[in-house]
């Protein structure tokens, strides 16, 4: 298997996925703080700030469709991941513990030649309450 981040095409993929989600959130207003954070538990794709709230942003892009909807791919497992990465964060650059935040999911569709189907912003897509 080919792990090269140069060469290896998931990652391209995935590199593709985060550029047109960050442009989407960009759109939408949000202002991106920082991509890849990464830490011993794993990685964030996107940070950003929607007005005061602090957004942890995992992207998930497909193409083919065969693998069925990208946002099925966040399941219980992925979702405690994403909180702990989320938790990792606050207390690594010492946000406040009353400050507002979320984790959102930004899903990209392609076809199976590459072309754009959609881009869709899943606000609060896991829950922490």
């Amino acid at each position: 298997m080919n792990t090269n981040k140069t060469t290896d095409p998931r990652r391209g993929l995935g590199r593709a996925g985060e550029d047109l989600a960050v442009r989407a959130l960009e759109a939408r207003g949000y202002t991106i703080v920082g991509r890849n954070w990464r830490c011993p538990d794993g990685e964030l794709d996107i940070i950003a700030r929607d007005g005061a709230c602090l957004v942890f942003v995992e992207v998930r892009t497909r193409r083919g469709g065969w693998q069925g909807a990208a946002e099925d791919s966040i399941g219980p497992a992925k979702q405690r991941r994403l909180l702990a990465l989320a938790d990792a964060y606050l207390q690594a650059e010492h946000v406040p513990l009353d400050a507002a935040w979320r984790i959102d999911v930004v899903t990209v569709e392609m076809d199976r030649r590459g072309v754009l189907r959609e881009v869709l912003v899943l606000q609060d897509a896991v829950g922490w309450r």
